[in-house]
């Protein structure tokens, strides 16, 4: 329990801290769940099957993600815990925390399905290498990025992913620029609204690529890794007067919450733009052709329509996005295990367990496309769990004290539930029903 409420009012004094530049990154390698390939397959075959639909569907999920991602950001600045350690000690029943750890499995399972079979359609795409052997190179190249987090730190991880994520955005966005798509068109897709059920179950996909649960729970525990002596706890009391620490204390908080809002503000700006691209690639250029409702046909008809170098570029940016996301993916998974059942298991032996379910996949010849974009509905169901803690908590004056959500941010964070949740319940009524 972070000691802030009780000193809140303490006056505020100014130290020298570091360049605010130094304070970005843990949004940005959070940001890339975000960029990974069940976003690329989601927003593809929505652009191709549906035109500009569902623009207002991307631009209204970067919209929540900010709000969102700010608040697990928030979480582990001000606790020095991330999202799972705070519902660990919170959640009292034995049975009830493994339950709420299950889903929150589940759902990183799915997450790092995606994940790899997108590194090795790219590969293939690329190299011609097999699937299979595709999935067993980017789980391992992705064991050589966690390994860097281990023994190098957050900040070398972070230097790594962020590279990662300026050429997924170069291979993803470069095709917008030779084919532009329709002004009008775009305006059009800003207006909310659905055309049967195979929208909506592309509008749950692209919400929960957008919008990922395991991305809530990282970021919460990427910012205690960089932040986390901020909080009180960490003052040294015996050589400090009591009243400075908290001046200090407050100072540091305030100036790191102001960081973090630039760094969540460039990572859903980069975020958004890449996804809305994907989105508008897909309508302009892929709208009615026959086979782009995979992967492999949409980077064959970017081959024919605009040429190979567009569809090397974006086979790249795959490439680039399957590597980054499946690192950030097993590091939210090791921190939900450790947080919710106290059990820390070394992130490269859990890189090789969570690799098994996407090397099965590839292996018995599920259509790749076709497990991402269901890998993406699966997702969508995990963010009320992680969602509706995170509003709570950070409502808390108990748990985050004076940092705690201002009246107009709560209501903000229970109108993106309500909504992500209703949508979702629409999505599983359509299907039960065959509608």
């Amino acid at each position: 329990m972070p000691k802030n409420p009780v000193l809140a009012e303490a006056p505020v004094t100014r130290t020298t801290p570091p360049r605010s530049i130094w304070l970005l990154g843990p949004a940005l390698v959070a940001g890339v769940a975000y960029l990974d390939p069940g976003n690329v397959a989601s927003n593809m075959t929505a652009g191709a099957q549906y035109g500009y639909l569902l623009v207002w569907v991307v631009v209204a999920g970067n919209v929540m993600a900010w709000l969102i991602q700010y608040l697990s950001a928030k979480l582990g600045v001000v606790t020095g815990q991330s999202l799972p350690e705070v519902l660990g000690s919170r959640i009292r029943s034995r049975w009830a925390r493994r339950s709420y750890w299950l889903q929150a499995e589940l759902v990183a399972m799915a997450t790092d399905l995606a994940e790899v079979i997108g590194g090795a359609v790219a590969l293939n795409l690329l190299f011609n290498v097999p699937l299979l052997l595709g999935g067993v190179i980017t789980g391992a190249v992705s064991m050589v990025l966690l390994a860097v987090q281990s023994r190098r730190g957050p900040r070398h991880f972070e230097f790594v992913i962020v590279g990662l994520m300026a050429i997924i955005t170069i291979g993803f966005v470069a095709g917008v620029f030779v084919a532009p798509p329709d002004p009008a068109g775009v305006v059009g897709g800003l207006v909310p609204r659905f055309e049967g059920t195979g929208s909506v179950l592309l509008a749950a996909s692209i919400l929960g690529a957008t919008i990922m649960p395991h991305a809530i729970y990282a970021h919460s525990a990427l910012s205690r890794d960089r932040f986390g002596a901020a909080s009180l706890r960490d003052q040294d009391h015996a050589q400090h007067a009591a009243a400075e620490a908290v001046r200090t204390d407050v100072s540091r908080i305030r100036r790191l919450l102001t960081a973090t809002r630039w760094d969540v503000s460039i990572a859903m700006v980069i975020a958004g733009s890449v996804n809305l691209g994907i989105l508008l690639l897909a309508a302009a250029n892929l709208a009615g052709v026959e086979g782009t409702d995979s992967l492999e046909g949409a980077h064959a008809a970017l081959a024919a329509g605009l040429g190979p170098v567009v569809a090397t570029f974006f086979a790249v940016g795959l490439l680039a996005s399957g590597l980054a996301s499946t690192s950030v993916g097993a590091y939210a998974g090791a921190e939900i295990m450790q947080g919710l059942l106290h059990v820390r298991v070394p992130l490269l032996a859990r890189r090789l367990v969570t690799l098994i379910p996407a090397l099965v996949i590839l292996g018995i010849g599920v259509d790749p496309t076709l497990a991402l974009v269901l890998s993406q509905v699966v997702l969508s169901f995990g963010i009320p769990f992680a969602l509706i803690p995170l509003v709570a908590l950070t409502a808390q004056r108990r748990t985050l004290g004076v940092w705690a959500n201002r009246v107009w941010t709560t209501a903000a964070g229970v109108v993106a539930s309500v909504l992500l949740i209703a949508l979702n319940g629409a999505l599983l009524w359509l299907v039960l029903t065959g509608a």
